[in-house]
């Protein structure tokens, strides 16, 4: 694609970065093919290229963000299945993400956005205030019908049960059982732990059944995602540089072999911190060391091993595989391989590049196309007739978790369970997943 920037333009950073981007675009439309808000929508504004486009003409021009810009782009999930598909390697992430912080700057949105908005960007990356908004929500409950549809899908999505705080997430070093084999941070992140925190005790048991010392910095939390993808730049990189730093202390104390992050989502912005902190001189490079460092759950736990299952497996999951998962980090093979490792019959969902709607806030600020995504994502689950959906992001379990009555839990619950860990609340008075001790070829033929 040809571009005309001038140089006073290029020599900012981001506006340098993002030409290189629109230059490599052909304009092929392949992207169009994947792209979820064009499947709903069939407007050629609502797919990657029609951004794209809207994108270089605000940025090119240097003029504000106009309604249409504006709409078009807060209608994008961030699920990047354009990247993957693409053939000439546009980073599309990074320009959406500097068309975004453009219109931040240059367009004033409604009142009753920019209170939601701000309400968000406040409450979500705070795990006490996040925690006392949720119990506001069950509180509301009673009067939903009577609320705009914003509000009333913020509290369909609320759960119905809202565990107190986990001991994993304090500041702390959890020892590894036996012989330490690595030493790794936790990512325990924001929402999650309010949302679910079975999935951070879940992953400190797995990690440390195996030989991992885990560290809970402290300093560390909200990795700074959500506030990123609203263009909220520098309230994004406040959050990032507040976990670079206290992760580096953590290598300067006692080394680190690994951050593992278990919601990918999050890890897909951990991992390009490098990035984002390139032209600052300060952290360039101890950004580029943690985001060298990140590591999903699962492909640490590729790469270490995992354990023989002690409990009979065998049930039937129905996998699926967030965007920011096998788009954001193109992991796709760790999970699935697990899973099987440890036992369960892995069911492949249909349509399995396509978002489930959720994508960090948009489920909230965008109710209608999210739900019409959940429903299609839901069916394609349903259609593989699964006794249990594993996801590895707390935002899609959330999101697909609404709309069935098939069980839904994180992918290193399933793992815990099958190597020694309690079964995952979700699936207590199951018979499917009665804990059977798992008994091997040699027992069976001794007691014959």
């Amino acid at each position: 694609m040809q571009t005309n920037f001038s140089l006073a333009q290029l020599a900012d950073a981001d506006t340098r970065e993002s030409e290189k981007i629109l230059r490599a675009c052909v304009h092929c439309g392949f992207c169009t093919a994947t792209c979820p808000t064009y499947a709903l929508l069939g407007d050629e504004l609502d797919s990657p290229r029609g951004r794209i486009y809207l994108i270089k003409d605000m940025l090119e021009n240097d003029k504000p963000a106009t309604d249409q810009v504006v709409k078009h782009i807060d209608r994008c999930l961030s699920c990047l299945s354009c990247m993957t598909t693409c053939p000439s390697g546009v980073h599309y992430m990074h320009l959406v993400d500097h068309g975004r912080a453009h219109i931040e700057k240059t367009y004033r949105r409604p009142a009753s956005e920019r209170l939601m908005r701000k309400m968000l960007a406040t409450v979500l990356p705070r795990p006490a205030l996040f925690r006392m908004a949720l119990m506001a929500a069950k509180a509301g409950r009673p009067v939903a019908g009577v609320l705009p549809s914003k509000l009333k899908g913020m509290l369909a999505l609320a759960p119905k049960k809202i565990p107190g705080p986990s001991p994993v997430d304090k500041p702390q070093v959890i020892p590894a059982e036996g012989t330490r084999r690595k030493r790794v941070a936790i990512l325990n992140g924001c929402a999650q732990q309010v949302l679910n925190t079975a999935i951070n005790e879940s992953t400190v048991r797995l990690l440390t059944r195996h030989g991992v010392e885990v560290v809970v910095a402290k300093g560390a939390g909200c990795c700074g995602a959500l506030t990123h993808h609203m263009g909220l730049t520098d309230n994004a990189h406040g959050y990032a540089r507040a976990n670079i730093l206290a992760w580096t202390k953590e290598i300067e104390k006692g080394g680190l072999d690994a951050v593992v992050v278990n919601t990918s989502g999050c890890g897909t912005t951990v991992k390009d911190y490098g990035f984002m902190f390139r032209e600052d001189k300060d952290l360039a490079d101890k950004a580029a060391r943690i985001s060298a460092l990140a590591k999903d759950v699962t492909e640490f736990m590729a790469e270490l091993g995992l354990g023989e299952p002690v409990v009979e497996t065998g049930q039937v999951v129905a996998y699926h595989s967030a965007c920011s998962m096998q788009h954001g980090q193109k992991i796709k093979t760790p999970p699935r391989a697990l899973l099987g490792k440890a036992g369960f019959q892995i069911r492949e969902v249909p349509e399995g590049h396509l978002c489930c709607g959720s994508a960090g806030i948009y489920n909230l600020v965008q109710p209608e196309i999210a739900g019409e995504l959940r429903e299609r994502k839901v069916r394609n689950i349903e259609s593989t007739k699964p006794q249990v959906i594993a996801a590895g992001n707390i935002g899609c379990m959330t999101q697909i978790g609404s709309g069935t009555s098939i069980p839904i839990v994180h992918t290193v619950e399933l793992l815990d369970w099958a190597t020694g860990g309690p079964l995952p609340e979700a699936l207590r008075g199951n018979p499917d997943f009665a804990a059977r001790p798992k008994t091997d070829a040699a027992e069976v033929q001794a007691a014959e």
